[in-house]
Order: C-alpha cells, then structure tokens, then sequence
C-alpha cells in the first residue's frame, strides 16, 4: 500500500466542498417540493412533472461534465478549477431559484423550470468535481476511505445545518412571511457556500496522474466502463438510493405535518441525523476491517431494523418507536454515505487497469448521472403520488389515501431500497482485488508505491504531479 499523502489542512479544504455542496442541496432535498406547493403556489401534479423533466435533463448534463473534465488541461489540474469557475454562480442561482416573484400561474410555473434547470445544471459542473478529483488526490485505497469519510462527515454538518436550522432560520428572516423567509435562508447558506468553495479550490491539490496531460478522447475515456462491473453495481446502487432518498426526504415535512399533526418535531427528527457523524467517524476503521462493500452491506442492514421499527410506530401513533426506528437509520447512514465515493474511486482505478485509460471524469459523472436520474423519478413519483391521492395543501385534514402515500414515500420505499441494496452490494467483488489493481498500477506509472508522500501533502520525487 502506497504511503498517505494528503495532510489534515487539505483534508478538510476537500471535505468542506461537500459542506458547501449540500447547504444548497440539502435545501432542494428536504424543502423544495414543500416550497412548490405550500409556499410559491404550485400544484402537487405540476411540481411532478417539473422535477422529472429538470432532473432528467440535468443528469445528462453530467456525463457531458464529466467529457468536459477528462479533457480539461489547465494550470491547476482537471477537477480543481472548477470550485473556482463554478462556486459564486452556483450560490447566486440557488438564491433565484427560492425567490417567488409574482408572474402569474403560468410566469410562476415558467420561473420554476428555469431556475431549477440552471441550478441543476451548475451543480453537475461543480459538484462531479468533489468526486472525479478524489482518486488525483491519493492513490491509497484506505487514505481515499478515510477522505471520503471526512468529506462525508463534513457534508453532513452542512445537512444538519439545513435540516436543523431551515424551519427556525426562516421563521426569524421572515417574520411571519415563508417567502421573504425561505429567500433570505438561501441567501444565507449560498454566501457561506460559495465561500467554502473557494477555500477548497485554494487549499487542494491535484497529485496522482497518468503521467501526462493530453485530453483523454470520448472513445477513449468509454473503453474504462467496458467490463467495468463493480462500476455498474454502483451505477445501479445509486440510481435506487437517491431516488428512494428523494422520495423520503421530501416527504418529511409532510409526513409529520399531516400523519402526525406535529410540525414543530420536523426539525427535531432532521436533526437525529447527527448522530450519523458517530458512525462516520468509525466507519473508515470499520471498512479497513471487513471492507467497503460490507461496511455498506452493515449499513443497509441497520436501515432495515430501522425502518421496520419506524413503520411499526407509525401504524401505532407511537412517536417513541418512530424516533427509535429514526435513530438506528440515523447510526446505519454513517456506515455507508462514505463508502459508495471511496468505492466509485477505486472502481476509476481498476477501470484504468483493466484498459489503460483513466477517466475519471466521465466514470464519476456517469455515475453520478445514475444518482441524478434516480433522484428525477423519485421526486416525480412522490409528488405524482400525492396529486393522485387528492392531496390538498395546507389543510387541516387530508384524505386518508393522500396519509398512506405519505407513509409510503417516507418509511415503507426505504425500507425496500435498503433490501435491494444489501442484493446489489454482494454482487460488488472488487474490494478483494483492489490491492493487486493499486500495486500494478504503481508499476505501471513508475511509482515506487512506498515513496508517494510525506502524509503532509507533500509528494516526493517520482511521484506523477500535475499542476
């Protein structure tokens, strides 16, 4: 195993790029549909098709991204520009997409589809970049596992922020009135987010290459997918995962507004996602003991006790088993939000391996394009579930059909996703190579693997180092 090579001041300049990320992206996750709908005015049926037309759209912009990256060649490396190029403007439009001005139904509809396809189009350009930069910055599998935890233990300060401190935060800018609110509370998270990136972009540094830096061609960058299929698990993984996500995240607010008639517990259940942080910070040790793959398959694991609980609750009324069911998902999302960009790491380096080409642009972007499209239909599907089950914002009461989609999109669909996850995950068999893949790609670049850092960011001689 190669020596470490990034230190702690690098370390966390990379995590909070992912802070950054999901100050913005946790806003459209938990809040977006609920602002469509109860806030800015837009029906539960127009909101469906409008996350499925931007989302899709969106996810093909990211295999487009990630061409883009593979062929970037400036002076600061492939995917680090980007943090520069594409913070601000990615800030600035998720403050436009909360602003609600008044056009009329159809000008407010209109406003929607462009501001929401902006902002998922520059978050392809500078969120693929956090992933396709990561093999650049280490070539040691376990130092990869232990950025990735850190990045995700950082994304998920940046999700506690959000999910926490959304509510009360609007309450206070808005005085009474979510729209100025919900603006204000954007304007607020873009600032700090835009901020973050460009810390990133000064602090990190691009280290492990092929030992050139020619543009990688289309064709070229394709042959690193062919037989890739510990690529493809993942592919399929995160097309299930963030579209079940999307479904149960957005559902939130409803479910505790509506089947639970206590709105005021949404920031506290947001918040017991903390406790994720616990499990994050382990689970890098945990995956060097038993591997990637089944620290995942632990997690997806620890979802289905969860859940299970949690639907027992729900059916009960009984907010202490609910919470309880919230609690073990809570610990299990540590064990596996690190692992799956650890492992899409290691899959750009046996994809290399396998071909000679090394793309991790288009293999982080098409993966990520998978996410994307899960994330489409799965917001689609949550909100055309609640169109066709006559759901009706801000009443008091709501038809007992719209109460059992709502459970069905925040408790029973995770609860699935997690069983066909452990499924896909056995299928995952690169961790038991991956020593092998490192060792002769090391050969292959030249590379003495003992003599690739001092662990302080510093690479030593005959070390492939790009700009």
């Amino acid at each position: 195993m190669s020596a470490k090579q990034v230190g702690w001041g690098e370390r966390i300049s990379y995590g909070i790029s992912d802070t950054a990320s999901n100050l913005i992206f946790q806003m459209i996750s938990i809040y977006l549909m609920y602002f469509y709908t109860d806030v800015y005015g837009l029906s539960a049926g127009a909101v469906a098709t409008l996350f499925l037309v931007t989302r899709v759209l969106d996810a093909f912009a990211d295999p487009v991204m990630g061409i883009i990256i593979d062929k970037t060649n400036s002076k600061w490396g492939k995917s680090r520009p980007y943090f520069l190029w594409l913070g601000i403007p990615f800030a600035v439009i998720a403050m436009l997409t909360f602003f609600t001005p008044d056009f009329g139904d159809t000008g407010k509809l209109v406003y929607a589809y462009i501001t929401y396809t902006l902002l998922g189009l520059v978050y392809s350009g500078i969120n693929i970049p956090i992933t396709s930069i990561l093999p650049s910055l280490t070539s040691n599998s376990q130092e990869r596992t232990e950025l990735s935890s850190i990045r995700m233990f950082l994304a998920l300060v940046g999700m506690m922020v959000v999910s926490i401190g959304t509510l009360p935060i609007v309450n206070a800018l808005g005085g009474g009135n979510q729209q100025r609110g919900f603006f204000y509370t954007m304007v607020l998270f873009g600032i700090i987010g835009g901020i973050f990136f460009l810390i990133t972009f000064f602090n990190v540094r691009e280290r492990v290459t092929t030992g050139h830096d020619k543009p990688v061609p289309i064709r070229e960058s394709a042959r690193a997918i062919r037989g890739n299929w510990p690529w493809v698990v993942l592919l399929i993984s995160g097309f299930l995962q963030m579209g079940i996500n999307a479904m149960q995240t957005q559902s939130a607010i409803y479910f505790w507004t509506y089947n639970m008639k206590k709105p005021e517990m949404v920031s506290v259940v947001m918040g017991i996602n903390i406790l994720a942080l616990f499990t994050l910070v382990i689970s890098s040790f945990v995956a060097k003991r038993i591997g990637k793959r089944n620290t995942s398959i632990l997690g997806s694991g620890l979802m289905i006790i969860g859940f299970t609980v949690a639907l027992i609750g729900s059916y009960q009324l009984s907010e202490s088993l609910l919470l309880t069911g919230l609690v073990i998902n809570a610990l299990a999302v540590g064990f596996s939000m690190s692992m799956g960009f650890a492992m899409i790491a290691d899959t750009i380096d046996y994809g290399e391996w396998k071909s000679g080409v090394r793309a991790q642009g288009l293999l982080s972007a098409a993966s990520s394009f998978g996410a994307k499209v899960g994330m489409g239909v799965g917001g689609a599907l949550s909100a055309a579930l609640l169109s066709w089950a006559n759901y009706v914002p801000n009443a008091a009461q709501q038809a007992e059909s719209a109460l059992n989609v709502i459970r069905i999109n925040y408790l029973w669909a995770p609860l699935i996703s997690a069983i066909i996850g452990i499924g896909l995950m056995l299928c995952y068999q690169l961790d038991k190579k991956l020593g092998i893949v490192t060792e002769d790609l090391d050969r292959r670049r030249g590379v003495n693997p003992t003599d690739r850092g001092d662990g302080k960011g510093n690479p030593h001689s005959g070390t492939p180092v790009s700009s």
